[in-house]
């Protein structure tokens, strides 16, 4: 399945075409999707517990430490997480994520990311080297000292090239996550429909996400939730360019 979602995206990074870039990736989740639904219904009627899958967690390598940029590659792949039934704990510098769930789900985010992170990577550069940016502006928020007493307030000051590709790449981040997340509600709801009457699909979603759930809680020592984005900085003008670049990922 992996080796086939892999095919899939290949075709989707080698095409010019955007709208078949689009239908490369979306079948690429769908496919995931199909497969997690598959499994799901297969691990509810395994008789033996021994035998039975279970959640694992896994070690994601997202960076080295002080690169720049890394919180919204740990976006991206919690993003892609999330839209496969992976739940996702962040380390503190955004250098590794720790990712719970099946490794047949697991898998499939690190193939879907794998890809992805370098249409992200690549739209980005393509952006900042076409210099759209200079004319962008940033809302930044400050803190102005009068007398004994502080004000936070928000100016407007000139994009400066780093801010850009942050700002790019988390909305093409946010896009591309809810593109596959819709994937996978549309794929669901189409295994649900067409089930057959012994399968009980919806039942054993259900179960699923409550077995993952509970997985979790006994697995996870992550002591906060990660925020994603923590910059006080914000561009509607990059924003709208990584938005469109994630919708023709």
């Amino acid at each position: 399945m992996v080796a086939r979602i892999g095919g899939l995206l290949r075709q989707a990074e080698s095409t010019d075409n955007p709208h078949e870039a689009e239908a490369f990736m979306e079948a690429a989740q769908r496919l995931a999707t199909a497969a997690s639904v598959d499994l799901a219904v297969a691990r509810s009627h395994t008789a033996s517990r021994e035998k039975r899958a279970t959640p694992v967690q896994r070690v994601v390598h997202i960076g080295e430490h002080g690169k720049k940029g890394l919180r919204t590659y740990v976006l991206l792949f919690v993003a892609i997480a999330r839209a496969n039934d992976v739940q996702c704990d962040v380390a503190q510098s955004s250098t590794q994520v720790f990712a719970y769930g099946f490794e047949s789900d697991i898998d499939t985010c690190e193939a879907l990311y794998a890809s992805l992170l370098v249409q992200m990577v690549r739209a980005s550069d393509t952006y900042i080297s076409s210099g759209a940016y200079r004319d962008a502006t940033v809302d930044r928020e400050v803190t102005v000292v009068r007398g004994r007493r502080r004000y936070r307030t928000v100016e407007r000051a000139p994009l400066a090239g780093v801010t850009a590709r942050i700002e790019f790449q988390t909305a093409f981040a946010h896009r591309v996550g809810e593109r596959l997340a819709a994937v996978k509600k549309e794929t669901e709801a189409e295994a649900v429909a067409t089930e057959a009457p012994e399968a009980g699909t919806a039942l054993v979603l259900r179960d699923k996400e409550i077995e993952l759930r509970d997985f979790y809680r006994s697995a996870s020592t992550a002591r906060g939730t990660w925020r994603g984005s923590s910059g006080r900085s914000y561009s509607s003008e990059a924003r709208r360019a990584g938005d469109h670049a994630g919708r023709r990922a």
